[in-house]
């Protein structure tokens, strides 16, 4: 094809002399055949052989300091104070003593030592007295508490237990006779008839007892109670309680079970007229179980239960079955700010001579006594916080008792045959089928550092079956509570209570009344009672205390015919200490 090409050119430039040598057109013609090369996959990442590549280059740094004129000076920092609290020491033993006016005597000691990792032992010792001095009483009107207390108990991992004895002696004296006492009597007879009234009772107290509770287990807990319980008439009582509590799980619910067996049994060597020949004799023996159990959702707790109970009077041969509520029920409607509960329960409470003597040492050891059924109490509430620092709660209830026990005032006479405590100078007890209506109000709270402030009322309504009056029970009880820190040793409370109107009744027998006298109940006057309190800690093991009671001087009367002392005045000083 080269040589070709040159032979054309060649010629071409030997014919420059013609002008016009004509055209020609040379097809080549070559045939094509297309091939395909192997195919091969490009890897998605490529392998690098080079070294060079690969290798890290080190990256230095280095700060050129350059100085930079400044006239700034920082003021120094302060440290914020954060207020320690000082930790108090807690002492396992402490010691009181005060002496008063109306030759007041006051005294308490408790001791505790532990044995050894898991035991300890505790003792309690308590004395209260007056030598009396109330102005215009004739008879001895003071008073003896003294009560010691034992206790042997152990911590361990999985149980605790404690078996724990006591002891109490109690003296009081009958002295409130009527304020017309004597009256159908000449002065003289009426003087020898005072004076030859022994007014003086005396209580005493003897328990034994135990507690036991399991961390893991069905018997939950257990406790278990004796008290044997008489006086200088020859009256005597005994009292056994056992209420074991099993839990225990049904359909992953825990099912909580309370049982119950609770005797009572006594004697009153006389009926108040003394017209008995063999002591009068009561005893009751209650058994119950109570199961129940707890459902949470969401912001409602509900527990859901029933009380079942089975009496038998050992005297009088009166067996009855029981049936109680035992539902109750909380919800928060507004987190802890706003609570609304309530329930429906009902219970049978075993009355007993102890009981009422606690309440009112001032009745006659001659009383009947029976339990008290408790139908139904439906109360429903609302308690919360108005702020972190204020709390109340309010409810409402509404309760119906059968044999509700009243205290009322003993008819009386002026014989001198007559016992010590049947000259109008006694209470007794009386039972009636009874319909409670009740508001409750409370309110507390801390307003500053150091001072704490409460309040709580009660209005009742009663509604009596058979009793004129709801005796001894008054309408309206309001009490409030102040207590602050003055300073870092100083120290004050005020305490204020306010008890409404109640109503009693009592008669003279020997007076013939134109209007029956059970038609004309005697209204008690309602009474303030204002008391305050001053302390200083001098360290944190002794502290001085300066009490006063009943500030206004208000003789008032709780129970009729029953005088209060007026303003006293306490002093003296506590010690905490450790072995």
């Amino acid at each position: 094809m080269g040589i070709l090409l040159l032979f054309l050119s060649q010629f071409s430039f030997a014919q420059n002399k013609q002008e016009n040598i004509g055209t020609e057109v040379v097809n080549v013609v070559k045939p094509y055949a297309p091939t395909i090369s192997d195919a091969f996959k490009v890897k998605e990442v490529p392998v690098i052989t080079n070294d060079e590549n690969a290798k890290k280059e080190s990256v230095k740094y280095s700060i050129l300091p350059f100085p930079v004129a400044s006239t700034f000076l920082p003021s120094k920092g302060n440290a914020e104070g954060v207020e320690k609290a000082k930790q108090v020491r807690l002492f396992k033993n402490y010691a009181t003593l005060g002496l008063g006016n109306y030759g007041v005597l006051n005294a308490e000691l408790f001791v505790t030592d532990d044995l050894n990792n898991n035991e300890y032992v505790s003792g309690m010792f308590r004395h209260q007295s007056s030598q009396g001095g109330l102005k215009d009483v004739v008879l001895d009107n003071g008073f003896y508490d003294t009560a010691i207390d034992l206790v042997y108990g152990t911590n361990e991992k999985e149980m605790a237990w404690n078996v724990n004895a006591g002891y109490q002696n109690q003296i009081y004296n009958w002295f409130g006779l009527p304020d017309n006492f004597g009256n159908t009597l000449t002065l003289p007879e009426s003087i020898a008839l005072v004076n030859s009234i022994n007014p003086q009772q005396s209580y005493n107290s003897i328990s034994v007892g135990g507690d036991i509770a399991f961390e893991e287990g069905i018997l939950n807990n257990a406790n278990l109670k004796f008290n044997h319980f008489s006086d200088a008439y020859s009256s005597s009582e005994n009292r056994f309680l056992l209420t074991p509590t099993f839990k225990f799980d049904v359909m992953d619910e825990a099912i909580k079970t309370k049982v119950i067996v609770d005797y009572v049994g006594g004697s009153f060597k006389s009926d108040y007229l003394g017209t008995n020949t063999t002591p009068l004799k009561y005893g009751y023996t209650n058994l119950g179980i109570v199961p129940s159990f707890e459902m949470i959702k969401e912001d409602w707790t509900l527990n859901i239960g029933a009380g079942l109970m089975y009496s038998m009077g050992t005297e009088n041969k009166t067996n009855k079955f029981y049936v109680y509520p035992s539902v109750t029920a909380s919800c928060k409607i507004v987190g802890d700010l706003m609570i609304f509960y309530s329930g429906a329960v009902g219970d049978l409470r075993q009355n007993t001579y102890t009981d009422f003597v606690d309440a009112n040492p001032f009745v006659s050891p001659t009383l009947n006594i029976k339990p008290t059924n408790e139908l139904y109490d439906v109360h429903a509430g609302l308690k919360g916080k108005l702020a972190s620092t204020v709390s109340y709660d309010i409810k409402a209830s509404y309760i119906y008792d059968e044999n509700c026990a009243l205290f009322v005032s003993n008819d009386y006479n002026e014989k001198s045959t007559n016992a010590n405590y049947a000259f109008g100078n006694s209470l007794s007890v009386v039972y009636d089928d009874m319909k409670t209506i009740r508001f409750y109000g409370e309110l507390k709270a801390d307003l500053t550092k150091g001072v704490t402030v409460g309040v709580d009322a009660t209005f009742s309504s009663y509604y009596n079956k058979i009793q004129s009056e709801a005796w001894n029970l008054p309408a309206i009880e309001l009490n409030s509570t102040l207590d602050f820190a003055i300073t870092e040793k100083w120290f004050a409370g005020v305490n204020l209570f306010y008890v409404g109107e109640r109503k009693d009744q009592q008669s003279n027998t020997d007076i013939v009344y134109i209007v029956a006298p059970d038609f004309v109940p005697i209204t008690l006057d309602s009474y303030l009672d204002l008391n305050a309190n001053v302390r200083f800690k001098y360290n944190e093991r002794f502290t001085a205390f300066l009490k006063a009671n009943n500030i206004t001087n208000n003789g008032y009367q709780k129970w009729l015919n029953y005088p209060v002392q007026g303003f006293q005045v306490l002093l003296g000083a506590n010690c905490k200490f450790d072995f």
